[in-house]
């Protein structure tokens, strides 16, 4: 039986769109998956199913509908996908802080931007084939990078640091 894991977009963000992890777990129970676990406050899961992807978050995003009362967008990987994102690693020779160090995961194909890869050095970006790898040495928030980095319209994306990608990645293989 596969493992995923899946990642909420926008929850539990300044006390905002609250969903306990007890919850979420109790809710990745009741929808048939084994072993749900959690990791930090940010809407991170990994649990076994034989169901396949498409199945997997049409099924959470319905049910953390029904249990949050608000719609979730989530994006879900196998561990093999996830651990192909930590082998991957294109920016891990300068990225020396796990925190300041991020991957968006898309629910699409990723599509290269038309901008340079390092025209906001030292910030470095790198676009996977469903995730794009960046570096923001100053921290997300005076992010010159971050903040021109083009949204495609109706993309689902959300971003976890290195920290916590790995961390995601030791629990998937456990």
């Amino acid at each position: 039986m596969p493992t995923y894991v899946a990642l909420l977009r926008g929850i539990n963000l300044a006390g905002k769109r609250r969903v306990a992890m007890a919850d979420l777990r109790a809710w990745l129970t009741e929808l048939g998956y084994a072993d749900a676990r959690t990791l930090l406050q940010s809407g991170n899961a990994v649990f076994r199913t034989s169901k396949r992807p498409a199945s997997v978050r049409r099924e959470l995003e319905e049910r953390l509908a029904a249990g949050a009362g608000f719609a979730v967008d989530c994006v879900v990987r196998t561990a093999d996908e996830l651990g192909a994102v930590v082998e991957a690693d294109p920016l891990g020779t300068v990225a020396d802080n796990g925190s300041r160090y991020l991957v968006s995961f898309l629910d699409r194909p990723a599509v290269a931007p038309d901008i340079a890869a390092d025209a906001f050095a030292p910030e470095l970006f790198h676009v996977g084939a469903h995730e794009v790898y960046f570096w923001v040495p100053e921290g997300i928030q005076r992010s010159p990078l971050l903040a021109a980095f083009p949204a495609r319209k109706g993309e689902v994306a959300t971003m976890r640091n290195w920290n916590t990608v790995t961390k995601l990645l030791a629990m998937a293989r456990a």
